[in-house]
């Protein structure tokens, strides 16, 4: 008997009555039948009059139109490819460079999130779903689909099967272009993404498992701009929408549609233990899919805009450190060297809140916008310098990877063993940089360790990483950086800048004040 069937059993014996009651309560009823002399008769429950059900029934009538119009423009995406060498134990992997949340994400084998991996295996399969977004056979769907594929068969509405060859991918955006010999195909119209506000309604569409073809979810918006939530790259764009309709494996590369049946995402990845659907599926909003598939189109690639930085959010708690009236903008916590932000006098601290005079809100919107920007194009950056206004013209330059630093970590904090931060530095000794594998750019002292429960531990601080600056001064000793933190009035949060992982953060503590 299976868990589920005893479960039902076990239920069932909780609701039965002791015999006697039972007998009971049949006599009693019967006795009172025969003294009222009325005769008993099962009651029937009539069906809700149209007018009772108007509402339902036209919602019901405008998503079944809605489904009907964009499923023929979705394909299911049958992937096969070289595997390269995996442990014995791999489990659930995924293309190469997967991030740990996409690996279960991306459906394998016969369609489930998981399978043993033999070996050295020769071929492996993998299922996505895509979005036809031209007549002549243009599919947008996920780079981690395509990747390192050596034959892609996409099955259409009406059942044909064809094959597909790769147009273009584009890693840093998890998008690809796929092409397929056929004509007056069916599309969806692209929507605005920016126009998007949490609680609006939006379907999902696509291929879950693989099995179940053309299946359509529906949901709400539940958030927008959200930052990317791995740790493999992060100068991979955010603005991800987050939806609770349904997404499972498969449904990568799948639309996400508005009200008027317009595409405004692309589903890429779901949050989830059990690499299945948890109510957090993210979408790339149409705002980077657009321009990411235009350019494929024309060129075969894309082209990214680079500033050379990296950047916090502007927060509540971190704005009134850099003399600012409202939390709006993105700080620049690094400059990379020879880049367009250090030949344009971008310094850290320095806050951008306008590019080309429009608002930039925080640091993804300004990802965004500079992603988007031709290389060589010649932009104006609004800067805030200790709470001063100023204007800044830049060249863009070209993203080449992990070469550069272009990245929006909005990651808090830091600090001394035992102490109010909670942390245990060292100087940085040869033996140290050595050690850590330190660059010789970086100044500071290092991380120790962190206690746990800690401010720096809340702050993501870790062993390792280097705290650079205290309150916006500059520190090379563990003396002076334990010096600055006791400096600092019980009950104020201390600004950290902190190395961490290739590239610097500023992180806002909160220390103990017991």
């Amino acid at each position: 008997m299976s868990i589920s069937t005893n479960e039902l059993v076990t239920r069932s014996r909780k609701l039965a009555l002791p015999a006697s009651l039972t007998a009971l309560a049949v006599v009693g009823a019967t006795l009172f039948v025969h003294q009222n002399n009325v005769p008993v008769a099962a009651e029937t429950v009539s069906p809700l009059d149209n007018n009772s059900v108007a509402t339902l029934t036209a919602m019901d009538h405008a998503m079944e139109s809605l489904a009907a119009r964009v499923t023929p423009a979705i394909v299911n995406v049958a992937v096969t490819s070289k595997a390269e060498e995996q442990p014995a134990d791999m489990q659930g992997s995924g293309p190469q460079d997967l991030p740990p949340g996409l690996q279960q994400f991306f459906g394998f084998g016969n369609g489930g999130g998981h399978m043993q991996m033999p070996q050295q295996p020769e071929l492996q399969h993998g299922v996505g779903s895509g979005v036809v977004i031209s007549p002549d056979g243009y599919i947008l769907t996920n780079n981690h689909v395509v990747d390192g594929a050596t034959q892609i068969r996409v099955t259409l509405h009406d059942r044909r099967v064809l094959n597909a060859k790769v147009i273009g991918r584009d890693k840093l955006t998890d998008l690809a272009v796929i092409k397929i010999d056929a004509h007056d195909l069916p599309t969806i119209p692209w929507g605005d993404s920016s126009k998007l506000q949490p609680g609006q309604t939006v379907l999902a569409f696509g291929s879950p498992f693989g099995y179940f073809q053309f299946s359509v979810t529906r949901g709400i918006v539940s958030a927008v701009n959200r930052q990317n939530p791995y740790s493999d790259d992060p100068r991979k764009l955010g603005g991800y929408i987050q939806t609770d309709a349904a997404i499972n494996p498969g449904n990568s590369g799948g639309a996400l549609v508005d009200a008027h049946g317009e595409l405004v995402g692309v589903n890429t990845f779901i949050i989830s233990n059990s690499g299945s659907f948890a109510g957090a599926g993210f979408a790339i909003p149409e705002q980077i899919a657009k321009a990411t598939a235009d350019q494929i189109i024309k060129t075969g690639g894309v082209h990214h805009g680079y500033l050379g930085i990296s950047m916090n959010d502007v927060t509540p708690a971190n704005a009134h450190f850099f003399n600012l009236s409202e939390a709006s903008g993105a700080i620049v916590a690094q400059v990379s060297p020879d880049s367009p932000a250090s030949r344009a006098g971008l310094k850290n601290g320095d806050v951008i809140d306008q590019l080309n005079g429009q608002k930039m809100p925080n640091g993804s919107a300004l990802q965004m916008a500079v992603a988007d920007v031709p290389p060589g194009t010649k932009v104006q950056l609004g800067i805030l310098r200790n709470g001063h206004a100023q204007t800044i013209d830049l060249t863009v330059g070209e993203y080449h990877g992990n070469n550069q630093v272009a990245d929006n970590d909005d990651a808090d904090g830091t600090a001394d063993h035992g102490g109010k931060l909670g942390l245990a530095m060292a100087d940085i000794t040869p033996d140290v940089r050595q050690q850590l594998n330190l660059p010789d750019n970086v100044k500071g002292v290092a991380i120790q360790s962190v206690r746990p429960g800690s401010p720096a531990e809340d702050a993501g601080i870790q062993p390792g990483d280097v705290v650079v600056q205290v309150n916006r001064h500059e520190v090379d000793s563990t003396s002076q950086a334990v010096a600055s933190v006791r400096s600092i009035p019980a009950g104020q949060d201390v600004l950290l800048l902190v190395w961490s992982k290739g590239g610097e953060s500023y992180r806002v503590l909160h220390p103990d004040h017991g």
